[in-house]
């Protein structure tokens, strides 16, 4: 065969085999591409659900999920991350640290990659910042352990600023950490900051049971019965064996009922079966700390069972609700009017009228100006001469019920019968005022005119008020009763002009 022919049979040849090696090539690529892009699109997948599992608060389920990710592709440093998340959720500290530091290998190959033993290798600024972060979580937990609330949050707060100067936004702040804010703010009596963070936190995680039983809490908490119940229910759907939801859903059915029963015993007059039932709703609540001490929900039942104390007499008692009432929402108007009008009962006219004030302020009830009004005159009273309690009658006597105690107050009083002559005199002068209907009416509105004193004495140009009817009834209660006396020439001395001339 010449050589032009053989060199042209080889060349074809030649062209063949590299056709068939271009076309085996093609499809080797092919199939190594199709490799590649199921795994790393399973890989997606799985990480997605792993991502929900997070939201939800189901950590163990989400580094499960995660970790699957890693084995279908341990290339994606996200996947890596986000099971570091989930293990600094649960407080596992150190397999968080190795996943971080795994993830920093794959962004920079020149770093040495994650083994057991290469704690000395990680860098020193990583180290300190892993380090720092688990000393401000152990420091949240042992204040909040001591009940230091101001510490507490100074650390939480802590815990929050390292995570952001490693570029962590809300969406990476752990649901653990949020529910520590809102336990953190109920313990410190914070009702619009455990509100908002229970909010944040069922934004978070709408579906997590965890999230819904919190922020029923808070709802009950805050006096919102209804809300609460529909929360917790809604945590009991996602987790029927769910054990916080699952008491406090009884809570909040037995106190809301408590609560009930005692509005309607008050308002048929059953005042101590109504203090029963307060008290009844007042122990299902409870006064923990942690708790925010029963917050405004037992705020509102201390109001209504010292409300109902009152009514029966019993001052003290219904004064110490009060006062427990106004520690937990220091602005409640009815607590405040229930304490001032108790504080009348006590007699403390300063502090009733300090308490009317406030709740005014609160509540710019017309009727409550006219209960001040009363309040500063029975205030003023007391700083000068209290007639009604000379006489050892109510305010609200009758002409009779006055007439009957100056009776027993003079002879008790008189300075012929060993009696106080001082005493006598107000006596005397309290019954001038409070049996005449206007002088009575000045003294009640708190004109002082003399207390209705003139000249010479005032009533009757007779000496400590008396008149000539007055003395003749009193002659006749140390003399029999016989009719007239002291009217005519029976009378020893004249004029009375001291008390040692009194016919006795």
């Amino acid at each position: 065969m010449p050589a032009k022919k053989k060199n042209s049979a080889k060349k074809k040849a030649q062209a063949q085999n590299n056709n068939v090696s271009s076309s085996s090539a093609a499809a080797s690529s092919s199939t190594v591409n199709n490799t590649v892009c199921g795994p790393i699109k399973q890989a997606e997948r799985v990480k997605e659900e792993g991502n929900n599992s997070f939201k939800g608060g189901r950590y163990a389920e989400a580094i499960d999920l995660y970790a699957e990710a890693i084995e279908l592709n341990a290339q994606e440093p996200s996947y890596w991350t986000n099971r570091a998340a989930s293990y600094m959720a649960l407080k596992k500290f150190k397999p968080a640290v190795d996943d971080c530091q795994q993830a920093l290998f794959i962004l920079n190959p020149q770093m040495p990659p994650n083994k057991p033993a290469l704690g000395t290798h990680r860098p020193k600024p990583f180290n300190r910042k892993i380090t720092v972060l688990q000393g401000h979580v152990k420091n949240f937990e042992k204040a909040y352990g001591q009940k230091d609330w101001g510490m507490a949050r100074l650390a939480l707060e802590k815990c929050q600023q390292a995570l952001d100067a490693e570029g962590g936004g809300v969406d990476s702040i752990p649901a653990e950490w949020r529910v520590w804010k809102v336990e953190l703010e109920l313990a410190r009596g914070n009702w619009d900051g455990a509100s908002i963070g229970a909010n944040e936190a069922l934004r978070a995680s709408p579906n997590s049971p965890d999230a819904l039983a919190l922020r029923g809490l808070v709802l009950f908490l805050t006096g919102k019965l209804s809300q609460a119940l529909t929360h917790v229910n809604s945590a009991l759907r996602y987790d029927p064996g769910h054990d916080r939801a699952g008491s406090l859903r009884k809570r909040v059915k037995d106190v809301e009922r408590l609560k009930e029963e005692g509005n309607v015993a008050f308002k048929t007059n059953n005042l101590l079966e109504a203090m029963d039932k307060y008290g009844e709703a007042l122990e299902r609540i409870g006064k923990n700390e942690e708790e925010g001490k029963g917050g405004q929900i037992r705020a509102t039942l201390l109001s209504n069972r010292a409300t109902t104390m009152y009514k029966i007499g019993r001052h003290d008692d219904a004064l110490q609700d009060c006062d427990e009432s106004l520690e937990l929402q220091p602005h409640s108007f009815k607590a405040l009017r229930t304490r001032a009008r108790i504080y009348i009962g006590l007699e403390k006219y300063d502090a009733a009228v300090a308490d009317f004030k406030s709740a005014i302020k609160e509540a710019n009830v017309r009727a409550l100006k006219a209960e001040l009004k009363k309040a500063e005159l029975d205030l003023k009273r007391s700083k000068t001469k209290d007639y009604y309690k000379i006489l050892g009658v109510e305010k609200e006597c009758t002409e009779v019920e006055i007439k009957k105690a100056y009776r027993r107050e003079s002879l008790k009083h008189h300075p012929d019968k060993g009696g106080d002559e001082e005493k006598f005199k107000l006596v005397s002068e309290a019954y001038a005022v409070l049996s005449d209907s206007q002088k009575r009416f000045r003294y009640d509105n708190g004109d002082d005119d003399d207390n209705g004193m003139g000249d010479e004495d005032g009533f009757g140009h007779m000496h400590g008020g008396m008149s000539h009817m007055d003395l003749a009834e009193l002659f006749a209660q140390f003399h029999g009763g016989f009719p007239g006396a002291g009217r005519g020439g029976g009378r020893r001395g004249s004029g009375f002009g001291g008390m040692g001339g009194f016919p006795f």
